[in-house]
């Protein structure tokens, strides 16, 4: 059975959803079996309300560009069909977690109770003591993040996608093997829990044969005109038999 996940962000008027703040757009991307398959789910939302300078100058989302938006409840079925049972992808689960949830419950809608994998939390553990935001993760793990001028929901979970599946180890090609990603020499060399039911490597795959080699021994013909030739080539030669 194919494995659907979705990696999953948000762009807020604000850092506290308890303060009044709420959602102004919000980006998935959807992999299935390690894969990007390519569709996503983008939406801007009007806010009803001003963004924090401060966060204004991360997203650039202005009052102006959202005000004919739809407000959340107007979406959020087709939110909810994108996501279905897939598991959700987040990086720093409990900000865009407590936001969603908040405008689950203003719409009216129970709260998401899909399987979530922290990728803050799992970055953490692998790297500790050391930065572990997105920006940080995509120059350690090589991954393009040159287009992130601005913060934007789908942006961020494209580069999310990208990072995830290079620090859990590998993406499954386009005939359907999985290729080993090099990691880091300060990741520690052990595998990951794998909550997407595939299970993630950090080494080379070991492939083993099922049948035995079939060994074909040289003639005593072929022995002797070996033999004939190392005596052609003179007594120097290191592997003259005398």
């Amino acid at each position: 059975m194919a494995v659907r996940q979705v990696v999953l962000d948000t762009e807020t008027t604000g850092i506290d959803w308890k303060q009044g703040h709420r959602v102004i757009e919000i980006g998935a991307v959807e992999l299935i079996d390690r894969r990007v398959t390519g569709v996503h789910y983008q939406q801007y939302l009007n806010p009803q309300r001003s963004s924090d300078p401060e966060a204004l100058r991360v997203h650039g989302l202005t009052a102006e560009f959202l005000q004919d938006k739809p407000v959340f409840a107007e979406v959020a079925d087709a939110f909810l069909d994108f996501l279905g049972d897939a598991e959700l992808i987040i990086h720093n689960a409990p900000f865009d977690l407590g936001f969603l949830n908040h405008e689950l419950q203003q719409a009216k809608k129970a709260p998401l109770r899909q399987a979530v994998m922290d990728t803050l939390v799992d970055a953490r553990r692998r790297h500790p003591g050391q930065k572990n935001d997105l920006n940080s993760l995509c120059r350690r793990y090589s991954v393009d993040n040159s287009r992130r001028d601005l913060h934007g929901a789908l942006l961020d979970c494209e580069i999310l996608a990208e990072v995830y599946l290079a620090m859990t180890g590998g993406q499954v090609d386009m005939m359907g093997l999985i290729s080993t990603i090099a990691l880091p020499s300060e990741v520690p060399a052990v595998s990951p829990p794998s909550s997407a039911g595939v299970a993630p490597l950090v080494g080379p795959v070991s492939l083993q044969r099922k049948t035995a080699l079939r060994v074909i021994r040289a003639s005593s013909a072929e022995v002797a005109a070996h033999q004939q030739y190392l005596q052609n080539m003179g007594s120097t030669a290191l592997w003259h038999d005398e």
